[in-house]
């Protein structure tokens, strides 16, 4: 899926677009980065409430391509300059991440766990 369609889907506003447009196939949702870490992840989408610079590490050491930050979270200038560094696309929502999960997996996204 495309990152316009995923944003498109989630009401979100995109921050950051990667420079490579990601083809996105799988989600997952957690506020523990220790959960994330557990797994290598290839065309993901993180779902998450947790808006710090930790996430893009955890999403680069995971070769996460999207983070959607749920719950209105803010997206600091430092969390969008890592990103730009790291080709990870940033996407803000105000639903939540039960929302956000539901409605991405209704259209075809696919659950990492």
């Amino acid at each position: 899926m495309e990152l316009s369609r995923v944003s498109q889907l989630i009401e979100g506003n995109i921050v950051h677009e990667s420079d490579t447009p990601p083809q996105l196939e799988f989600a997952f949702s957690s506020d523990l980065m220790s959960d994330v870490l557990r797994f290598h992840m290839e065309k993901t989408i993180l779902i998450t409430g947790l808006s710090t610079v930790q996430t893009l590490r955890t999403a680069e050491m995971s070769n996460i391509e999207c983070i959607i930050f749920a719950r209105d979270k803010k997206v600091s200038d430092d969390m969008v300059e890592l990103a730009a560094e790291n080709n990870i696309s940033l996407i803000t929502t105000p639903l939540t991440l039960f929302e956000v999960s539901g409605r991405l997996y209704s259209n075809g996204i696919k659950p990492i766990f």
